[in-house]
């Protein structure tokens, strides 16, 4: 099975190998049939569509099977992007490799990765969240989880929720950190917006077209904590009291967190201090 990344909003976007794929394929199973044919018909391909969704994957997958057994061709696609990002397709695919058939990823468009690519976020790594929960304690939960995580933070939304998830999100993380809100990333309102978080409610709020679209929402990893926290060093006093400086800050990095640097600087301080005082 062939696992085809489809475009996020462009048509124009999608590979020839991915094309070729497609034109070969005997079925093709997809999130809206209506939505996929819209596609196909605008690159001139007829394909037999089997829908499968987030309602009805585990019965579809059970008919990919089937036709897979058949030795038929089978492409997976979703409505837009890649598969089983943040869209049906991983039941799909586990349940058809579970089995012993081989399934072969088309690389194509993402949203995320595509906005990141706009951004200019100069972070060493980032965090794929994906959609927060709906409900608003469990979506706070989450973006509390996230706080300490030392990447940038990447987040898919929906219009009729965008300005509370944003706002949660300036209310929860540090106003040091910056946002990038990507709407209608490839479509003819494409917009890319850089700015201080805590100034995000804000913007949304000036324009009813700020918050229509389809959102990729991306926040800078927090800024570096200075010196050490009151628990960093309770843990670095009490393994000075068994172990070189050197050893207790690595150790002491390794169960807090926080910076070995400053930790060592911390532990020359602190054995300083107490040969002073004997």
């Amino acid at each position: 099975m062939s696992i085809v990344a489809t475009p996020i909003g462009n048509l124009g976007d999608i590979t020839l190998r991915a094309l070729e794929t497609l034109r070969q394929a005997d079925v093709i199973a997809c999130e809206d049939t209506r939505h996929a044919r819209h596609l196909l018909d605008h690159h001139g391909i007829r394909a037999q569509l089997l829908a499968l969704h987030e309602h009805n994957e585990q019965a579809a997958a059970e008919k990919l099977l089937g036709l897979l057994a058949a030795g038929k061709r089978v492409a997976l696609i979703s409505d837009a992007g890649t598969p089983g990002v943040s869209d049906p397709g991983a039941r799909a695919v586990a349940a058809v490799r579970a089995a012993g058939h081989a399934v072969t990823p088309l690389p194509g468009p993402n949203a995320a990765v595509a906005a990141l690519s706009a951004a200019g976020l100069d972070a060493p790594a980032f965090l794929f969240v994906g959609f927060l929960p709906a409900k608003v304690g469990a979506r706070r939960t989450v973006i509390e989880g996230l706080k300490p995580i030392a990447a940038t933070l990447a987040f898919y939304e929906a219009p009729h929720r965008i300005a509370e998830t944003v706002a949660d999100l300036a209310d929860l993380l540090e106003p040091e950190r910056e946002i990038v809100v990507a709407r209608e990333l490839t479509k003819l309102f494409e917009q890319i917006v850089r700015l201080p978080l805590p100034a995000a409610p804000a913007w949304l709020a000036a324009d009813d077209n700020h918050r229509r679209g389809e959102f990729v929402l991306l926040v800078s990893a927090p800024p570096p904590r200075v010196g050490i926290d009151a628990e960093s060093e309770r843990v670095l006093k009490l393994l000075l009291a068994e172990l070189p400086v050197k050893q207790a800050a690595r150790l002491a990095s390794e169960i807090t967190g926080a910076a070995k640097n400053e930790l060592y600087r911390k532990a020359l301080e602190i054995r300083a201090a107490t040969a002073g005082g004997g």
